[in-house]
């Protein structure tokens, strides 16, 4: 049995371990009200046993069936634009107007609030998703491309290599913090500063090894005509150092991006024996284990730290990276979150 307050709690406990006349003794230092609850229950408890106490459910029939409720949520999905809304942002009075609309029925905010909660829903920042994204492809690829990968990998013995590359700048990610109400916390960035540090990374993986992040950094110079991001030596360099330290053949998967397409590179990949790549389907960052490492670093070492130079920055950065590294359930995580099995 649950009771859902702390008090009815303590109480059951009391009469549970005494009798029924040492229980009305212990009751008058309470409300009346309390004290009547109790000796009920100590009545049902007598009588039943813990079946008796259990409870019987809301003693009024909600407003909305589950019938009608299963329709107010084909009415959600349609999205609020198809109610006449300029946005994709369901709130507590859109809803209330939707039920008032398609019922008939009035509830106050938290009625609607409870009434959602009670069937499963919460209060969540959306997803972005390119409206250029192929959803037949990414669903199908786990099935066909990674497929490949996961047999590939298992003939020559291969790790499964994500890669992904990031930009940081000496503005932090924002994270919540306590503060007292009314005195919105401050953090103190240098506005001029546009330096920026990117960030290349491998995440391997092989069944029955340590999971393995490998990165390297890029610091960008400052100067206007100066390039600002990874070139193909760059990651060619990069492929070269993850195959001496895996020790083995590499099946890298990894996105379209235009530098991992280039000449050079596609030449450079024909002529390795032991690297075969796939790549990832257009606009589906969310299959790459290697954005969750770039979600924990934002959120965890670089949130709100004040960075004072380009130096301080990089130095947070491989800090971050570092623990992680150490950590391989993190990188075991990341690929958890995406849905994806290497164990064919």
């Amino acid at each position: 049995m649950v009771l859902s307050d702390v008090k009815s709690q303590q109480y059951f406990a009391a009469f549970r371990s005494t009798s029924a006349a040492q229980t009305q003794q212990q009751t008058p230092s309470v409300p009346t009200d309390t004290a009547r609850s109790v000796q009920r229950w100590r009545r049902a408890w007598d009588k039943g046993g813990l079946r008796a106490l259990r409870s019987a459910g809301s003693a009024s029939q909600p407003r909305l069936s589950e019938a009608q409720f299963g329709q107010l949520e084909a009415e959600l999905a349609r999205g609020p634009v198809a109610h006449g809304w300029p946005d994709q942002r369901w709130t507590l009075s859109r809803v209330k107007t939707v039920i008032g609309r398609r019922f008939h029925k009035s509830y106050t905010l938290q009625g609607v609030r409870k009434l959602l909660i009670r069937h499963g829903y919460s209060c969540q920042a959306p997803a972005r998703r390119a409206v250029e994204r192929d959803e037949d492809q990414v669903t199908g690829w786990p099935e066909g491309d990674l497929a490949a990968g996961r047999s590939t990998a298992a003939a020559l013995d291969a790790w499964i290599v994500f890669e992904d590359e990031s930009g940081f700048s000496m503005t932090p990610p924002i994270a919540r913090t306590w503060a007292r109400r009314g005195r919105t916390p401050v953090i103190r960035v240098r506005g001029r500063s546009r330096r920026r540090i990117s960030i290349a990374a491998p995440a391997c993986y092989k069944p029955g090894q340590r999971s393995r992040l490998i990165y390297r950094p890029r610091r960008d110079d400052g100067r206007r005509d100066g390039r600002k991001s990874f070139a193909w030596t760059d990651y060619r360099d990069l492929l070269i150092t993850a195959h001496q330290q895996l020790g083995g053949p590499i099946v890298l998967v990894w996105d379209n991006l235009n530098v991992h397409l280039a000449y050079g590179m596609r030449q450079f990949i024909e002529r390795q024996d032991w690297l075969t790549v796939y790549q990832l389907p257009s606009y589906a960052p969310d299959l790459n284990p290697v954005e969750g490492i770039w979600s924990l670093l934002r959120r965890g070492w670089l949130s709100n730290t004040a960075f004072t130079t380009p130096e301080h920055l990089i130095q947070t950065i491989r800090h971050g990276m570092r623990k992680i590294q150490y950590r391989p359930h993190l990188i075991d995580g990341c690929l958890a979150a995406t849905g994806l099995a290497l164990n064919s």
